[in-house]
């Protein structure tokens, strides 16, 4: 029964997704070091495309059928979503290998019994290739949200936000694959221009970045750029998460503590641009802070790690750090383009209580700020409640701070002098930023 690597390998990835609420990029990056690079880049196109397309295939596959998607068993959905994603978005895939491995899929999954049935929705597909299901949408709302397998809910939020004509185009935009962007590590410091001319000798289309300081577009990966990867030497980072960073404005002699640091990736940062400053990079889980200690290692980067839980006490004396970093856990809905599972795993409640999660762990982290130092919030989030609403309530509570407007970086400054990043205008993730100072 011929099913090639990659589709199986997808099938499984989505199912886990589904069933575990895994992350599909956690997943792919732990694939098999033995699958051909052909058939991992032909399953990491079939896993974000089927997931980027979800609420489209599953209208489609609705219609196909003539059954509600919900009455199909999640494997034969599962392979039928795989299937019309080859057929519809990927013209050099021969319709007859979407077919049939798909039904072998359903095969495999130890439902033969299906296997018909998936035969005939896609030989319905194949016959009805024009069909859109977004033309059967009653209203411009559920059109935009099938068009752009988006909740119709999450349409409706960033309509009221920002219009519908800028909500559709945010929309789109979580469905383009991103740039790739990285940044040079610790271990590269002072060898970035020969390190940027050997990337460039090999053949990869480098160029800076408009958003970030010291931040890197890359648009050809080459033998060179996978080689300094695995080096260490380079670190592959989205733009807006780059700046958070800089915003510590760290000093040689600082105390830097990153509250929420797993993976790391700000906290390694830091210790590239700012060498001579102290680091402390905390999260929840053991098994997090071991990753972060593997990355700092593979990056060169001192960090004191540790796990520790921001939302009760954290253990360090009051007033013990010149800067604070607070990148909250949020519901992540700026990085849609990089996890378009979170789409579907989201709902509205999740929202009020990240929020307060996140009023939880902004205050307990004040504390350890010492007088004239600075505390940085931020999130990848789109959301007003996880971000202005933190703000203000945060502002309200604690006197002894006072915002402190962020005056660089002016096309993406807010009115008040936080910044907010989008995927549609910046072609970056969606952040927010805001930076206080204590009394």
């Amino acid at each position: 029964m011929t099913i090639s690597p990659a589709r199986r390998a997808a099938f499984e990835i989505l199912r886990r997704v589904e069933e575990e609420r895994a992350y599909a990029a956690v997943l792919l990056a732990s694939l098999d070091a033995g699958i051909r690079e052909d058939d991992r880049a032909l399953c990491h196109e079939l896993v974000l495309g089927a997931l980027r397309n979800q609420l489209w295939l599953d209208h489609a596959i609705g219609h196909f059928a003539q059954r509600k998607i919900e009455k199909i068993d999640l494997p034969v959905k599962i392979a039928l979503r795989l299937a019309l994603y080859q057929l519809r978005f990927l013209s050099r895939i021969p319709a007859s290998a979407a077919v049939n491995e798909s039904v072998n899929l359903v095969r495999v999954a130890g439902l033969k019994s299906a296997a018909s049935f998936a035969n005939a929705v896609l030989r319905r597909a194949s016959r009805e290739s024009d069909y859109d299901p977004a033309l059967d949408a009653r209203d411009e709302a559920e059109k935009i949200s099938i068009e752009t397998s988006h909740p119709r809910w999450l349409i409706d939020r960033w309509t009221e936000a920002i219009g519908r004509n800028e909500a559709a185009e945010l929309a789109h935009a979580n469905n383009r694959p991103p740039p790739l962007a990285f940044r040079f590590t610790a271990k590269s410091i002072g060898s970035e221009i020969e390190l940027l001319n050997e990337l460039r000798d090999g053949g990869a289309l480098v160029t800076p970045s408009s958003i970030a300081p010291h931040a890197w577009r890359l648009s050809r990966v080459n033998e060179s750029v996978r080689r300094l990867l695995l080096d260490g030497r380079i670190y592959f980072q989205d733009e807006a998460s780059q700046l958070i960073a800089h915003l510590l404005y760290a000093e040689a002699g600082h105390c830097v503590l990153d509250v929420c640091a797993a993976p790391g990736s700000k906290a390694t940062q830091l210790a590239a641009i700012a060498p001579e400053t102290k680091i402390v990079a905390g999260d929840l889980y053991e098994h997090r802070a071991r990753t972060m200690n593997e990355l700092a290692d593979r990056q060169g980067a001192a960090l004191s790690v540790l796990a520790c839980d921001a939302s009760g006490s954290l253990p360090f004396p009051p007033g013990r750090f010149d800067r604070v970093l607070v990148d909250a856990p949020c519901s992540g809905t700026g990085t849609l383009r990089h996890n378009p599972e979170i789409r579907w795993q989201l709902t509205p409640p999740d929202l009020r209580e990240l929020a307060d999660k996140q009023r939880r762990i902004l205050l307990n982290a004040a504390a350890l700020v010492k007088p004239r130092g600075r505390l940085v919030y931020s999130t990848c989030s789109l959301e007003p409640e996880e971000n202005e609403a933190v703000v203000n309530a945060f502002l309200g509570d604690q006197p002894d701070f006072e915002a402190r407007p962020i005056e660089e970086f002016r096309g993406l400054l807010t009115l008040d002098g936080t910044i907010r990043t989008w995927p549609h205008r910046d072609d970056t993730d969606g952040f927010f930023v805001a930076a206080f100072s204590r009394k």
